[in-house]
């Protein structure tokens, strides 16, 4: 079992401190980054008994996609601060492991790099300037990305304690912005993100796009009426709107709402095979990891990683069979209250 504490320790111990604190920081008080685990510890399990759990799999489909666990990888901007190898390495870590990783906008590394290292979906950032965006977007599918997941919770970018790191990677906050002046407020977020946004990506691609940050089943609904595959229940990492309310709390009712005509995924929080498995019971399809990761690349490399998603996935097949669940499929309603 991953001890997140120590690793988050030694990453901060291994890291310059103005890395650590970009990669840590939430926004705002960093209400909702606090909140986030407290609240996958007040769903309660209500294991079932005398079920046959002599095999258990981890196995699942997300999007028509193979993974050995319910566990994707974020999206996580300048991993190459973090260590050497950065996308790169995350991503063979993931493929090492039967995984995916959902690549940052902001990535450091050539998305081109990263597809050879591993299965990927593009995370899109809609900027003022569509046709950057679209230029990202229309590059990962020739690539081979499996699906793009669209962030629609930061027309603004919020503000937080900790700023950006001294010194950003050479290819820049957005690799596909070099050559660009990055000081053009054409390539900020775009405040005006609307539902033709989803559809326009859609069209030129030919991806599946995911929503990535709906907390409501109001904002589920429109996102799969502008033509969203799936949906990620997110408060990004705690790094947006403060004080919103927890994933866990949120997902139930975006399942309810959407889940019989798209997946649905969350993030927040996730640290433990129990957590995965909450997850499942509230609604999800799959859950998708962040800091954990990145503090596994800065200590480990891709080994780290690697070796974090199969503590991950050991956890999860302890959870399941304690649950009286054979597989992920097995994961209802039933399993979870509040407390």
């Amino acid at each position: 079992m991953t001890d997140h504490d120590l690793l988050r320790t030694q990453a901060k111990e291994a890291l310059p401190a103005d890395v650590f604190a970009y990669f840590a920081a939430g926004s705002g008080a960093e209400v909702t980054l606090a909140g986030q685990g407290r609240a996958w510890d007040d769903a309660l399990l209500r294991p079932r008994v005398l079920r046959d759990v002599s095999t258990t799999s981890t196995t699942t489909r997300v999007l028509g996609h193979e993974l050995a666990q319910p566990v994707l990888v974020a999206p996580m901007a300048a991993q190459c601060l973090v260590h050497p190898g950065g996308e790169a390495a995350v991503a063979e870590a993931a493929r090492g492991t039967g995984s995916l990783m959902v690549l940052s906008m902001r990535s450091s590394t050539r998305l081109e790099d990263v597809a050879a290292a591993g299965p990927f979906w593009q995370q899109i950032y809609v900027l003022r300037d569509r046709s950057v965006s679209d230029e990202v977007a229309v590059r990962a599918a020739t690539a081979g990305a499996g699906a793009l997941v669209v962030t629609v919770d930061t027309p603004y970018v919020a503000r937080k304690r900790a700023g950006f790191p001294a010194h950003m990677p050479e290819r820049g906050l957005i690799e596909a912005l070099d050559g660009h002046d990055g000081t053009n407020p054409a390539l900020l977020q775009a405040p005006d993100l609307s539902p033709h946004d989803i559809e326009r990506l859609a069209d030129i691609t030919g991806l599946p796009v995911v929503a990535k940050g709906v907390l409501t089943a109001e904002a589920a609904r429109d996102c799969v009426a502008a033509g969203a595959t799936a949906v990620v229940v997110s408060t990004h990492g705690g790094r947006q709107l403060d004080g919103v309310v927890p994933t866990p709390m949120a997902l139930a009712e975006v399942a309810q709402a959407v889940g019989g005509q798209v997946e649905v995924y969350v993030d927040g929080g996730v640290r433990t095979g129990a957590h995965v498995v909450k997850a499942l019971a509230l609604g999800a399809r799959a859950v998708l990891v962040g800091r954990p990761v990145i503090w596994a690349l800065a200590t480990g490399g891709s080994a780290g990683v690697q070796q974090l998603l199969d503590e991950l996935a050991g956890e999860l097949r302890e959870a399941l069979s304690l649950a009286g669940c054979r597989s992920c499929d097995d994961v209802a309603s039933d399993l979870v209250q509040r407390r």
